[in-house]
């Protein structure tokens, strides 16, 4: 396993204009407009505990259940992004609100420790009954977070206080002795938190308690089949039919396939990863390699969105990826990034660069509108019009994923070791790193991902022997290298994706990388029948999209993109502050002339047009219309 560590996002200074305009987006509108959103739903009132509680604001479903049993879980995450925000910029107002809410956890928790507002307002005798259902730790693992980040970005530490109080009730409660109870969340996210606290305190206690959690998860006797009989219900009646919906069929070392709802299963994943890393542990980086295979080989979508289903907002048959229908929640690839970033960390392989980046300009970004207010909770491939950003959604999840995602992103371009930096991603940034032979100032430079020419001025304070690794991402075919315009042979320096250039390093020396970005087709394997005969459209790390509003005259999926035809890139400074397009001949199919009848025996006719694509992430942010990933090819 490999020694490097990622730089922390708070020392790295996003600078390149892409991220920047994102970040001061997230700064200034979404947090702000998330925190109002909290309030006009009801979410910051659950904490007070209302004595008598109010109606609910979101009936139960057809299986008993309400999303407010998890409104910790949003609070949580809110603290978290704008704890991030924080780092970047103290703001008074911003701190105000989270100690309004630290204030009310802290009247909230039970002298015991336990801290979970709907248990403690609507049902304080059924605590820890209902794990597979009803998140209380899940919501402990998102406040966790929210308290770590608020710590960190202020030096504050009341809600750390009060949720390790609450850690340290969940200690007690569960694990393997005599009188705790055997279980584990329905969520997975705790483990995540946990392994946090544990890097932030040092105390082994933390790990442990994250380890038991994941190994014990699938152990027979099943914990939620016995937790299922004693509120009274049969284990064969769980809505779900199987327990691949939570990952808990099997134990995760057993597990070869990745089942089940998305978001739990790259939680799950991540904190596998974590403690492969900080355990040494050789049995999970090889389970996590294994479910990292099935996922790429035949369950991920272009734009690396994951699951295809609503129905369990998750995963079904392998090369099962609808377009139109496709759930791909947001949440899922924000994950995906997480678990991205720590395989990466356990072997520095391209591969997994290549994923996170992906995930990043694709699936991710696609969540948060230019606006900051709006977001998608689902991202199909293809849609008729209908499907739309919204203000707000009665399951916010997707809403702080994205906002404390982009609000931390620069803590994913650069990692270091002893004796080595490793960028991953570009789009410039400049970070300060201490290795062992002294302080090392980067400057990166670019315009990416509109351009692959990138600069990285590197100044040690002393002249200093090490290692630069520059990753070369695996659609960047002819990448050059250059220091100090003397040229670097690539193809022998390159090795599982990344570019070593390991010098005596003086202050004022330059790198030089270019990465070629011709518009791409790409084409999906056979076995992924929605996909045969189409072809979709990238550039560099930017998967492309056809909307109507780019190309009127009826819905972008009776357009027909020619085999045969040269695409081209068009840089369009009067769009979204500046985008490249990618254009090309095509053809619309037409209705003209068809009549009334629904068939005939006579092809419809077909007109010459043009096509215009705009990177797919951009979608929705302008008028209704057709949009379409998977273009027909002829």
């Amino acid at each position: 396993m490999n020694e490097f560590k990622p730089v922390r996002f708070v020392d790295v200074a996003l600078e390149g204009q892409f991220w920047r305009e994102r970040l001061e987006t997230v700064l200034t509108r979404t947090i702000p407009s998330q925190h109002v959103q909290l309030g006009k739903h009801g979410i910051l009132e659950s904490l007070t505990l209302p004595n008598p509680p109010p109606p609910l604001r979101f009936s139960r479903n057809e299986h008993n259940f309400t999303v407010q049993v998890f409104w910790d879980s949003d609070v949580g995450k809110w603290i978290e992004a704008a704890s991030y925000a924080l780092s970047h910029r103290r703001d008074a107002d911003i701190e105000a609100k989270i100690e309004k809410i630290v204030d009310d956890l802290e009247k909230a928790q039970a002298p015991d420790g336990y801290l979970n507002c709907w248990y403690l307002q609507r049902e304080p005798d059924k605590r820890w009954t209902n794990l597979r259902d009803n998140h209380e730790l899940y919501n402990l693992g998102h406040l966790l977070e929210g308290g770590i980040a608020y710590f960190l970005a202020t030096g504050r530490r009341r809600l750390l206080d009060i949720l390790e109080r609450y850690v340290e009730h969940v200690r007690e409660t569960f694990g393997p002795n005599p009188g705790q109870k055997r279980g584990y969340c329905g969520h997975q996210e705790i483990e995540l938190a946990l392994i946090k606290l544990y890097r932030l305190t040092g105390e082994r206690k933390h790990l442990d308690l994250a380890a038991y959690f994941i190994n014990e998860r699938g152990r027979q006797p099943h914990y939620f089949d016995q937790e299922a009989v004693a509120r009274g219900e049969s284990p064969r009646d769980f809505w779900a039919k199987s327990y691949e919906y939570n990952q808990s069929h099997r134990p995760v070392r057993e597990q070869t396939k990745v089942v089940g709802h998305a978001v739990r299963a790259m939680y799950m994943f991540s904190a596998m990863a974590d403690l492969a890393a900080e355990l040494n542990d050789a049995s999970l980086k090889q389970a996590c390699e294994v479910l990292w295979a099935d996922v790429m080989n035949s369950k991920i979508y272009i734009t690396s969105g994951l699951g295809p289903a609503a129905a369990n907002e998750g995963f079904t048959e392998d090369y099962d990826l609808p377009n139109d229908t496709a759930y791909a929640e947001t949440c899922a690839s924000v994950a995906l990034i997480f678990w991205a970033q720590r395989m990466l960390h356990l072997d520095l392989d391209g591969r997994y660069a290549d994923v996170m980046e992906q995930a990043l300009f694709n699936g991710a970004l696609t969540g948060l509108s230019r606006d900051g207010e709006h977001y998608f909770y689902s991202n199909p491939l293809d849609s008729d019009g209908r499907h739309s950003r919204w203000a707000w959604h009665t399951c916010p999840c997707c809403t702080m994923n994205s906002s404390r995602l982009i609000a931390s992103v620069g803590g994913y371009f650069v990692s270091a070791s002893d004796d080595a930096i490793a960028f991953h991603l570009y789009g410039g940034i400049s970070t300060n790193i201490r290795l062992a032979t002294g302080n090392v100032s980067l400057r990166e430079t670019s315009a990416y991902p509109w351009s692959g020419s990138v600069r990285i001025a590197v100044s040690p304070d002393e002249p200093a022997e090490f290692t630069v690794k520059l990753h070369i991402p695996g659609w960047a075919q002819s990448a050059t290298a250059s220091v100090n315009g003397e040229p670097v042979d690539v193809k022998r320096g390159i090795e599982a994706g990344y570019l070593s250039i390991k010098r005596m390093w003086r202050e004022g020396d330059t790198i030089a990388l270019e990465l070629p970005m011709p518009p791409e087709r790409v084409y999906a394997h056979p076995s992924v029948k929605q996909d045969i005969g189409r072809v979709a459209l990238k550039r560099g790390p930017l998967v492309y999209c056809a909307e109507e509003v780019d190309n009127p005259g009826g819905r972008v999926q009776q357009l027909k993109l020619p085999r045969d035809v040269s695409i081209e890139t068009q840089e369009r400074g009067d769009l979204f502050d500046g985008v490249v397009t990618l254009t090309a001949p095509a053809q619309r199919v037409e209705d003209r002339g068809w009549g009334d009848s629904l068939y005939r025996s006579r092809p419809p006719a077909v007109s010459d047009c043009s096509l215009t694509a705009l990177p797919y992430y951009l979608w929705n942010n302008r008028a209704k219309g057709s949009m379409q990933v998977w273009l027909l090819e002829s």
